[in-house]
């Protein structure tokens, strides 16, 4: 069994705005006031001209948004990441493909939980795999059908996912969707997990998953943003 582990302001200090720039370059205090900023004399266009820009350039800089990272929400595609998470890892992946992507997040959770003790969840984990037992979920399911691409995340066990998330992918309409499963792991990587998500989301554009050790995920949200980057998901 593979179970995851937890784990602008001019240097003298007088700050303006562009609005204000303009009136004092027209007043007659212009050439005092251009003096004690240690300026050259005289209110030439040029001057006036380059200080707007460098005022406008100030302003995009400050609200321009991270295009590396939210490349997929400006392009409009809508994003769900789905996950099954036991000790936290895979929670933790979720998150920051969320982060990477602007997707919203959905948690698969169980309506009986999994205990904590680990060789009572490998037992009953492997039970469950082995007889193809759906557990019941609770709460209610995200409506897929809003969404264009769906990561779908779980622990590997016994190289496969986890039930609830087989139990996920069964009860959803996958047609025409494009999915991409990620795995947090100890040695498995993504075990036979892509080819069980494919067999429960008929219809579906399967891509290729992204396995990650439990214990790596907290040092690992770069090599998440550079895996969404190369799926290229916008429309």
């Amino acid at each position: 069994a593979d179970f995851s582990t937890v784990s602008t302001t001019p240097k003298s200090g007088v700050s303006f705005t562009a609005s204000e720039l303009g009136r004092r370059v027209k007043s007659k205090e212009c050439l005092r006031w251009t003096k004690s900023m240690s300026w050259a004399a005289g209110c030439k266009p040029k001057i006036e001209n380059k200080m707007k820009r460098i005022v406008l350039i100030a302003i995009m800089t400050m609200f321009l948004p991270d295009m590396n990272t939210q490349a997929q929400t400006a392009s409009g595609t809508k994003v769900l990441v789905a996950y099954f998470s036991h000790s936290g890892n895979t929670r933790a992946m979720a998150r920051q493909i969320a982060e990477a992507t602007g997707g919203d997040l959905f948690e698969i959770v169980p309506a009986a939980a999994y205990p904590a003790e680990y060789g009572a969840v490998v037992d009953q984990a492997k039970k469950e795999i082995g007889g193809g037992v759906r557990p019941a979920l609770k709460g209610r399911l995200p409506d897929v059908g809003a969404y264009d691409v769906i990561f779908v995340g779980s622990p590997c066990w016994w190289s496969t996912v986890a039930p609830p998330v087989a139990t996920f992918l069964a009860d959803c309409d996958w047609a025409g969707k494009t999915v991409v499963p990620f795995m947090t792991h100890e040695g498995s990587r993504m075990g036979r997990s892509e080819e069980d998500i494919r067999k429960l989301c008929a219809g579906a554009t399967l891509l290729g998953g992204l396995p990650l050790r439990g214990g790596a995920v907290k040092d690992s949200r770069d090599v998440v943003r550079k895996w969404v980057q190369g799926l290229n998901l916008t429309k």
